[in-house]
């Protein structure tokens, strides 16, 4: 994936949209490989064209519903309902222990 801008995670261990990106598009690319597809037969089974899935990886740039199709094709589509799942702690109250 091309880095084009400042990336403050570079310096402090900090969640940013790049390293977020940059993680997705890593475990995306394991998960094809796993599977033994290519860019172009990912493209086949998940109805993503191949220019998308190659943008994707390098770029980290995807339309969610491509994303949802290539998850499915990758039998990964049960994780995007992990997504948003953490409750926002907004006060020391909010942490259980």
């Amino acid at each position: 994936m091309k880095k084009n801008k400042f990336d403050i995670s570079e310096f402090v261990n900090v969640e940013t949209e790049q390293t977020v990106v940059f993680e997705l598009v890593k475990r995306v690319k394991l998960r094809r490989k796993e599977s033994r597809f290519s860019q172009k037969k990912l493209a086949d089974r998940s109805g993503v064209s191949y220019a998308s899935i190659r943008r994707f990886e390098n770029t980290g740039d995807i339309s969610l519903a491509s994303l949802i199709k290539i998850g499915e094709a990758l039998d990964c589509l049960s994780d995007f309902h992990e997504l948003f799942k953490n409750r926002k702690i907004t006060s020391l109250k909010d942490i259980k222990l």
